[in-house]
């Protein structure tokens, strides 16, 4: 992934923080925070920058990139307190993109430690797992189980 398109990214994640911050100031009490589609794209392209990290086509099944050692990566951006699990992926990395384009890794390791801890499927399919109870998981998890930053 090239450093100058990466570079634009966060600014234009400075933008969109802008405009949304905006928008609230107009409307009290009407929250516009981003989420959805967009930030899981966002975390995507942000996660295999830092990490060095091959994605596969958008909607690929369970995962979103390979490392370079081999691990298959499903890769979960957020700007709640919780996430949803669809299936056990091999390895999960789970990001907090912040306003100013920079993110906080909140998981990182072995999917099936988050998997075992999630909550019972939902309507929508998925199990919740809140970030507090991923943050606290991730005390537990070896340097050597964890992908390595390649960018920081």
């Amino acid at each position: 992934m090239h450093k100058k398109r990466i570079e634009e990214i966060l600014g234009l994640i400075i933008e969109l923080y802008s405009l949304v911050s905006r928008l609230e100031k107009l409307f009290t009490g009407r929250r516009f925070t981003p989420d959805g589609h967009l930030v899981g794209s966002l975390g995507e392209v942000l996660a295999a920058y830092g990490y060095g990290l091959e994605l596969f086509p958008s909607s690929h099944k369970s995962h979103d990139a390979k490392a370079e050692d081999g691990r298959l990566v499903q890769i979960k951006a957020t700007q709640v307190r919780s996430i949803g699990l669809s299936n056990r992926p091999h390895h999960l990395l789970v990001i907090q993109i912040q306003p100013d384009g920079s993110y906080r890794e909140i998981f990182n390791g072995p999917g099936n430690i988050a998997w075992k801890a999630a909550g019972k499927v939902q309507k929508n399919g998925q199990r919740p797992i809140s970030l507090s109870k991923l943050i606290k998981l991730m005390d537990d998890i070896p340097f050597s189980m964890r992908l390595q930053k390649v960018v920081t």
